[in-house]
């Protein structure tokens, strides 16, 4: 689409997605972040049309960042490291959403019991990704 995986790397150690590794990958980014600010501060329309607007550069973007993601260069020791990284990240993920919600449901027992949904809803998305995935895997061997 409009960047190259070329102009990026793989995030290792500060989160997920991909990081600028070229001088075309800052300018990628700087572009980007600027598309914003223009739309932001045109003299002419209401505030849902830029809203719009920033939703679609937004959509296009991430598709395109997706896109760069999917193509980017990776052996069979990066995907182990990425795999064995993500699994541990999740168990985190996990551990924080499960202590959430027994801290709420501690805290909410004197009154009547009120749990975020957003926490269960985390829970069992990752839950049914889970087993999608391995359903598949074990369908493909």
């Amino acid at each position: 689409m409009f960047g190259k995986p070329s102009w990026f790397q793989r995030r290792k150690y500060g989160g997920w997605g991909i990081f600028p590794k070229t001088w075309q990958g800052w300018i990628y980014i700087a572009v980007a972040i600027a598309i914003f600010m223009i739309i932001q501060h045109l003299p002419f329309g209401d505030m849902q049309t830029k809203v719009v607007a920033m939703l679609v550069v937004a959509a296009i973007i991430v598709m395109d960042l997706i896109h760069i993601m999917a193509r980017l260069p990776m052996d069979e020791r990066d995907r182990i490291h990425e795999a064995i990284a993500e699994r541990n990240a999740l168990w985190a993920i996990v551990a924080a959403l499960a202590a959430g919600i027994g801290w709420q449901t501690s805290t909410s027992a004197q009154n009547n019991l009120q749990i975020d949904p957003f926490i269960i809803v985390a829970l069992v998305v990752g839950l049914i990704a889970k087993a999608i995935t391995n359903i598949y895997l074990d369908r493909k061997n």
